[in-house]
């Protein structure tokens, strides 16, 4: 069976770098490269001899720090004073790898930042927030607003011309309609018609509903007394009113009428 480790403490071959200077002391931008590259190689070595399985970018670190090891062995060539001013001594081979270095720890540093933010965070709790419309003060609205104190006084004296005629008391007069006085109306009128009228001819628009009711009353009253007779000549046809012979009214007759 097969068994593989995760080497936790290193994330790639420039955290085990980075790792390397810091325990040696050593300044970033003038790195040792004999010294660290044999502490790189042994740490490989360590894990093939563990039968751990190496990242290929273990393996090219490794392949770049033993080329950077080779041009800083080789000699320079030599330079003429007078061309020295002119001829620049070259880039230096580790430069490269100091860039990727600085680059690397700055996001490390960075991903630190975050991390010891993220475990802060969860030590906190939280809630959904409630709902406070209920609790917000309702802002009050002036129902006054843009008036100004003449405007008011103005509307005060509207309203109280309005509730004075709303006092004022009408006094009603009630007619009082007498049968007795129909009656002799209606013998008046049957007189002058040669006595005989038609009942159409005793409404017209203008008489009020007393004025009808009283009117049937004193028809009602004459029929009584037999003082005239009503027929039609046809079915629907219009009521004749006729005075009989001898019956006129006398004195002592429309005095009995109580109504």
């Amino acid at each position: 069976m097969k068994v593989l480790y995760k080497l936790d403490a290193f994330e790639g071959p420039l955290d085990l770098l980075l790792h390397l200077i810091d325990k040696a002391e050593v300044d970033i931008y003038d790195i040792p490269i004999k010294q660290i590259t044999e502490q790189y190689m042994e740490f490989v070595q360590t894990m093939q001899e563990l039968k751990l399985d190496i990242a290929s970018e273990f393996l090219v670190m490794a392949a770049t720090l033993l080329s950077i090891k080779s041009k800083l062995l080789l000699p320079k060539p030599p330079v003429v004073e007078e061309d020295a001013e002119l001829f620049d001594e070259g880039e230096d081979p580790r430069d490269e790898l100091v860039r990727r270095l600085i680059e690397y720890r700055k996001y490390k540093e960075m991903a630190g930042q975050l991390r010891d933010m993220e475990q802060e965070r969860s030590l906190l709790y939280t809630k959904e927030a409630d709902d406070l419309t209920p609790f917000v003060q309702q802002q009050v609205i002036n129902p006054v607003k843009g008036l100004a104190a003449f405007d008011l006084v103005i509307l005060f004296q509207k309203a109280l011309r309005k509730m004075a005629s709303r006092n004022v008391v009408a006094k009603i007069r009630r007619d009082e309609i007498s049968v007795k006085d129909r009656i002799r109306e209606l013998s008046d009128l049957l007189s002058r018609s040669e006595g005989q009228i038609l009942f159409s001819s005793l409404f017209d628009e203008e008489l009020t509903r007393e004025e009808i009711v009283v009117t049937f009353l004193a028809l009602l009253e004459l029929m009584k007394m037999k003082r005239i007779v009503c027929y039609q000549h046809g079915l629907f046809a219009d009521i004749v009113i006729q005075t009989k012979e001898g019956g006129g009214i006398g004195e002592h007759e429309t005095a009995e009428i109580r109504y």
